[in-house]
């Protein structure tokens, strides 16, 4: 009983993950036709983050606790995972592929070790060593190194700065968790539900300082964009973007870690990036050469690796999220500090 049971919660937990895969996937390829009908990609972002935060406020209520008992986190999380991560982002996919912008984004378990060798002067596994070198080796096919870096410069630069938010999320989530109650016991994890309504929150604030909505051209939503010539309503492209991109992708990121391990989980959400390739390439047209196909399996192979053979922090819950960073509770048969993973992200996170 119990195993037919396990059997059909994996079964569950897998489908959950590939539907965030998919959800997470097409973020990209639904904001893209937004910022060419004239959306800046700033306010794009303000738009998904701020739509978002208003579905999850109910949630953030329950979860109030949260805003008392883990500050930092809370204003990491929206700063690095939910604003940083896709400000870059989407105003990378302005001048890139949305493909090419998303597999840039998976250097981040390769830079989270540099962290850890160098900053904090830990050791780190051959494996590791091996994930790290097949990424960046993967990474420099894709951008084409041999053509003189054919792709615009500024939009790899915006395309790493993701990348490097999600490290900043990243390293902020290792610290500070594993606190302890007033009792002296390990405080337990912060319900990951709860961290990404107020993560998306906080990212909302942050965003309307920096994007300005007020100055945005409201009347762009009432018409139309272009997906690789066919006329697509702005609005069901922006419902698109904020209900299926971003609240249906992190809940059923959540659940699915929970239902699976994070190692199965994350495994999954390396999806992330074939799926928005290859949406990119039927509904936007933009098609990636052989070489870079090559690469871009590279590095998620590399990614994987790395995120595999990453050493354990000190304390803390696991830490998910590719893109996005959905941070997910510790499997059960995961102590309460395990590796930091990667699985899913907000970018196309």
């Amino acid at each position: 009983m119990h195993a037919s049971s396990g059997v059909q919660g994996r079964s569950a937990g897998l489908g959950l993950a590939l539907v965030s895969a998919f959800a997470f996937g097409g973020s990209g390829v639904a904001a893209k036709p937004l910022i060419e009908a004239g959306l800046d990609p700033l306010h794009v972002v303000w738009l998904r983050v701020a739509g978002a935060a208003l579905v999850m406020l109910p949630v953030a209520w329950r979860h109030r606790n949260l805003a008392r008992e883990r500050p930092a986190l809370l204003a990491g999380f929206g700063l690095f995972a939910v604003a940083g991560v896709q400000a870059f982002y989407f105003a990378s996919i302005s001048r890139i592929p949305v493909g090419v912008a998303l597999l840039v984004e998976y250097l981040a378990p390769a830079l989270v070790l540099g962290w850890v060798r160098f900053v904090q002067r830990r050791p780190v596994t051959r494996a590791a060593a091996v994930g790290v070198v097949l990424a960046v080796g993967g990474l420099a096919c894709v951008v084409e190194v041999w053509a003189g870096l054919s792709f615009d410069l500024l939009g790899l630069l915006l395309a790493l700065g993701a990348a490097c938010c999600q490290v900043g999320y990243f390293v902020l989530s290792a610290h500070g968790q594993g606190d302890h109650d007033t009792t002296g016991e390990r405080a337990e994890p912060p319900h990951p539900v709860g961290v990404i309504a107020y993560g998306l929150i906080v990212g909302a604030v942050v965003l309307t300082v920096v994007a300005r909505p007020w100055g945005m051209d409201w009347a762009l939503l009432g018409g139309g964009a272009d997906m690789n010539g066919a006329a697509v309503p702005a609005w069901l492209l922006l419902g698109w973007i904020v209900l299926l991109a971003t609240v249906l992708a992190y809940l059923t990121g959540v659940v699915s870690v929970r239902l699976l391990s994070p190692q199965v989980a994350g495994v999954v959400a390396c999806l992330e990036a074939v799926i928005a390739t290859g949406l990119a390439w039927v509904l936007l047209g933009e098609h990636l050469s052989a070489p870079q196909l090559v690469g871009g399996f590279t590095v998620l192979v590399g990614a994987f690796i790395a995120q595999s053979s990453a050493p354990k922090p000190p304390t803390g819950p696991v830490a998910a999220g590719a893109g996005a960073g959905v941070p997910a509770e510790p499997a059960a048969d995961e102590p309460s500090g395990g590796p930091v993973r990667f699985s899913g992200g907000p970018a196309g996170d």
